[in-house]
């Protein structure tokens, strides 16, 4: 827990924007224009900067982040002292001036009952996501960008039992369950020689060697997807999140990215493995008045044909209120007997 003083000194300028508990992100397009984005809106901030005020800025964050920033490694991630995610671009890569992110943690809606308050579930949904944790369904979770998935996956996490080993796998430290027992994992770059990487793929295979009850993949985007698939088909309970912008999207990309690890992938054993091994796929979303809320939560029943694969909607967002749809608990709990 770093102090008043030394996060003053960290975030500098932007320490006002960094205390206002509206603001949910801080983004940069040059020292002229800080942008920020207040219940899903944006909008341009007064403030004015100078090239070398950001350029300071950025290497005192990225000390505390403990990550590099070159011409050799012109994008970077980093989680901050607060909890923040930092993501910073530079020329060439940009046209002219740095591109800074800074996406910070509020930590609203971080369980379900909170999400209830807030509109974003229903009491029934989140009932019935308490019992999908329980039975150790394995859950998708899709959205577009800054439609919540984190915060709803780890609301999720806040249902697992503390008798459980927990891995987190991720790109940046961004979740916290409140679990005893819990390994967190993160990828790392090479270093200026090129060496020295650690990517998810091998992240998700060493955690197998470390006795998990349940793996969590922070955000499945290429080839780990196969891995992730083989570690939930060998029946191991598990979570990730992926960008898609439906139910039926999520599963499709799904279906794509472990073709990814190399032409000795078929798309014969995709499908049917998906099929087995995910449970539930959950939508998150966000309108345009910057309202987030699950808009579908959708059963894979565990049929295909044609590669297409087979969707129950259990609730689905219709304008108003959340409706309940034709899947059940308790058909994903006969998937999962005739599997076994």
């Amino acid at each position: 827990m770093i102090n008043k003083s030394t996060q003053t000194m960290t975030f500098g300028p932007l320490q006002e924007l960094i205390e206002d508990s509206e603001v949910e992100e801080i983004w940069i397009n040059s020292p002229s224009q800080v942008f920020v984005a207040r219940s899903g809106q944006s909008e341009l901030t007064n403030l004015i900067l100078t090239k070398e005020v950001v350029q300071d800025l950025i290497e005192r964050l990225l000390i505390w982040g403990g990550r590099r920033l070159d011409v050799s490694t012109p994008f970077v991630d980093a989680r901050l002292p607060d909890g923040s995610r930092l993501h910073v671009a530079i020329p060439e890569v940009t046209a002219s001036e740095w591109a800074i992110n800074i996406r910070k943690h509020l930590g609203k809606g971080s369980n379900f009952e909170e999400l209830v308050a807030l509109g974003s579930i229903s009491e029934d949904m989140a009932e019935f996501m308490k019992k999908a944790i329980d039975l150790g369904f394995n859950i998708l979770v899709s959205g577009g960008t800054q439609a919540g998935k984190t915060t709803f996956l780890n609301a999720l996490l806040g249902q697992v039992s503390p008798m459980e080993r927990v891995i987190t796998i991720e790109e940046v430290f961004e979740l916290k369950p409140n679990l005893p027992d819990w390994i967190a994992l993160q990828t790392r770059t090479a270093n200026i020689e090129g060496e020295g990487e650690i990517s998810l793929r091998r992240l998700i295979k060493e955690s197998l060697r470390m006795r998990p009850s349940r793996i969590i993949v922070g955000e499945v985007r290429e080839a780990e997807a196969l891995d992730l698939l083989v570690a939930l088909n060998a029946g191991l309970p598990g979570m990730a999140t992926l960008h898609a912008n439906s139910v039926r999207g999520a599963i499709n990309k799904l279906q794509l990215l472990p073709l990814l690890a190399g032409e000795n992938i078929a798309q014969k054993f995709i499908t049917p493995t998906i099929a087995i091994s995910i449970d539930l796929v959950i939508q998150c979303s966000i309108d345009a008045k910057g309202k987030r809320r699950v808009s579908e939560v959708s059963a894979v029943t565990g049929r295909c044909e044609d590669s297409i694969i087979e969707l129950e909607s259990i609730f689905k967002w219709d304008g108003t209120k959340h409706v309940k749809g034709l899947g059940s608990i308790e058909s994903l709990i006969s998937k999962r007997n005739l599997i076994n």
